[in-house]
């Protein structure tokens, strides 16, 4: 179907925690708003958002969902983000390119830390957002403490917008803390002004007097009303709420029940009412909004289950018609979205978040424009470091030549993923963002590529060196059968290097009792017994000096005299007493301070050495603690990470250096890794 481009347009992002209530909002917001006559149910898998097989199946958010719909004639798209920190590179993506978010959390005072992470990024790129608490029905504390405890979490004051009236545990209204309206809720439709409940006076007294200060920081002449006692009007309150919002200054809080639709007609109002315009976001990205040039943004790239390729835009700058030439590439169509329900249109304009549909070429984050010249640069949420790994391998072999292009794929769908084929353990090894994050990647993989995997914990890449130096090592290799025969003899001093030098190869032969042109071969020998030590790992920080030898006019070669280095490396290298390496990783540690001495007792349990620990300067109540940790005790480390800090802890990493192994350790590495014939693992 084909619709008229309608004026003005708002694009809301809907984030918070996992299980907040995001997708019932959403569906909620549809359903008020006329977008669809029958509300759908996460737990039967029939809502607008979490349409993907993987959301259903856990029934949980695994990428953006985008909506639209209209609301007092301005053109709404909800995108809905998933929850969860293991998908929060999605999150941080479709934020880029919003005008407002709406966070989602629940009146639990043990959970709002969770809420942390994504404030700071929210406040970190000046992004206004509204807070709404759902599940009020399930509320076990009272309003103010919830107030104050989600301040607690935010660099921005938080304002309540409005007081919840309850019966007991039941939500049954509120009161309009601008106009001082109480008013009373209704299943399935709007609700009605009622008279002002007297017993909640004192307590919304507090709550709007509050408000009232937070946006007269912003606003002397609010002040001075304040200060002589004079009643601020309306308007001016809600022109304060909008400057301050669209300059994320302060942030409006609502309660509701989404489930029921409570709450959500006045939190509808509110962002329609007082969330800033496309105009005002492209100007507070620094963008210069060009009539006649089309500027977008790609903030999601989708491959549907019919195989069509689908990205998500931002449209920031003039117009896109059907047909449209962007970088080059032509869009095969325009559509608006509402969950996988593609609806078509002829022409879209700036402020608006629309798919284009077969953009190959282009990847999440791309700048597109019609023009040759130089693109301007947009801000772009910054990519999610790994943090776990899955080794794979298909299920079938014929497969593994589908598996870069497959893998590249969902790496366009999802930046959050990498990939990369070890050097030394010569394994393909998936990273991303947790557990789950990875099953969900190997899922798509089956699912849309017909690629099932086999999986398993990556190896470690250990190493192996030498303690100790040994002298003239002979290595003979003599060959003879029939014809020409095979002739070289090397004298070879092997030597330890300091940690980090990896290898040196040195001759001092005198006389030309190995002529230079088999020298080359004595090293090529060396280096290739190297690669797999007396332990079964390769070979670092060893230096190697040809001091003698002899050879043969006509039977000597270079292939002879890399045979008897190889030789003489085999009766030399274990003499050196080989001891096992393993990589350390330099971490840092992101965690609220009041799981710092948690995190201290993690790492110090996975042989981890702690370097120290600082308040992190910028994020009051949160600490970085830096340590070494062996790559062996990383593997899990993020799982039990989160379980100890509420899922907000966090790393970066990096490898610094490789060390000894305990001796005891060393033991059960070898023997895990067939004695010394084979990569070992953890």
């Amino acid at each position: 179907m084909t619709e008229k481009v309608k004026s003005g347009s708002r694009n809301v992002a809907i984030v918070g925690p996992y299980l907040s209530g995001k997708t019932t909002l959403l569906e909620s917001l549809l359903f008020v708003t006329g977008a669809i006559t029958r509300k759908g149910n996460v737990k039967d898998g029939n809502t607008v958002g979490d349409s993907a097989a993987e959301s259903r199946e856990r029934k949980m958010s695994v990428e953006v969902s985008a909506a639209s719909t209209e609301y007092n004639d301005v053109r709404f798209t909800f995108i809905d983000c998933p929850g969860s920190i293991e998908f929060a590179q999605e999150t941080y993506n479709a934020l880029m390119g919003v005008d407002a978010a709406i966070v989602v959390c629940e009146p639990i005072t043990d959970r709002v830390l969770t809420l942390a992470p994504l404030f700071k990024f929210l406040d970190d790129w000046e992004i206004p957002h509204i807070v709404f608490v759902n599940k009020m029905d399930r509320a076990n504390i009272h309003v103010l403490d919830t107030l104050h405890a989600l301040k607690a979490v935010s660099s921005r004051p938080l304002v309540a917008h409005q007081y919840p009236i309850m019966r007991g545990e039941e939500l049954t209204g509120f009161i309009d803390l601008v106009s001082e309206q109480a008013y009373q809720y209704h299943p399935g439709a709007p609700a009605d002004p009622i008279p002002f409940p007297e017993h909640l006076k004192e307590e919304e007294h507090i709550a709007r007097a509050e408000m009232l200060e937070a946006l007269a920081n912003f606003d002397d002449h609010l002040l001075e009303e304040l200060l002589e006692d004079i009643e601020p009007p309306q308007e001016e309150i809600l022109k304060d709420l909008k400057l301050e919002l669209g300059a994320d200054l302060v942030v409006p809080v609502f309660f509701g029940v989404a489930e029921l639709d409570y709450g959500v007609r006045p939190l509808l109002e509110a962002i329609w009412r007082e969330a800033p315009e496309p105009e005002t976001t492209a100007e507070r990205r620094g963008i210069q909004v060009n009539h006649n040039t089309p500027l977008a943004q790609v903030l999601k790239t989708f491959y549907t289950p019919q195989g069509g390729k689908l990205s998500l835009v931002r449209l920031w700058s003039g117009k896109l018609t059907d047909g449209a030439v962007l970088n080059g590439v032509r869009a095969g169509g325009i559509y608006r979205l509402c969950g996988q329900q593609q609806n078509s249109i002829n022409e879209v304009g700036a402020g608006e978040i629309v798919a284009l549909s077969r953009m190959e070429g282009i990847i999440t984050g791309d700048i597109l424009t019609s023009e040759s010249s130089p693109k301007p640069q947009l801000p772009k949420a910054p990519a999610l470091e790994p943090v776990y790994a899955l080794a794979i391998t298909p299920e079938k072999r014929n497969d593994e030549v589908k598996l870069s292009s497959a893998i590249t794929k969902l790496m366009e769908e999802d930046p959050s993923l990498a990939w990369e084929q070890h050097g030394d353990t010569h394994e393909v090894i998936l990273w991303g963002q947790g557990e789950i994050h990875l099953q969900v990647a190997l899922d798509r993989l089956r699912r849309k590529y017909n690629l099932p995997m086999n999986t398993h914990l990556p190896q470690v890449p250990y190493k192996e060196t030498i303690r100790k130096a040994t002298t003239s090592v002979h290595g003979r290799y003599k060959h003879q059968s029939g014809g020409h025969g095979q002739f070289g003899d090397v004298f070879l001093e092997i030597k330890p290097l300091a940690r980090g030098e990896g290898f040196s190869f040195k001759e001092t032969i005198v006389g030309g009792v190995v002529p230079k042109q088999y020298i080359p071969g004595v090293e090529m020998g060396v280096r290739e017994f190297l690669a797999h030590g007396p332990l079964g790992f390769p070979v670092v920080d060893v230096g190697v000096t040809l001091t003698n030898g002899s050879y043969h006019n006509v039977d000597s070669s270079e292939q002879a005299f890399k045979q008897a280095a190889r030789l003489a490396m085999q009766t030399g290298l274990p003499q050196c007493e080989p001891a096992l390496l393993e990589p350390i990783l330099r971490i840092q540690v992101s965690t609220p301070n009041e799981f710092t001495s948690r995190v201290l007792q993690i790492l110090s349990g996975r042989r981890g050495q702690i370097l120290g620990y600082e308040g992190i300067h910028d994020w009051q109540g949160w600490d970085s603690v830096i340590a070494y940790l062996p790559q062996a005790e990383m593997q899990n480390f993020i799982v039990e990470l989160r379980s100890q800090t509420l899922g907000v802890g966090s790393f970066h990493w990096e490898f610094d250096h490789l060390q000894e192994v305990p001796e005891k350790l060393t033991e059960r590495i070898l023997i895990s890794s067939g004695n010394g014939n084979g990569n070992g693992s953890k």
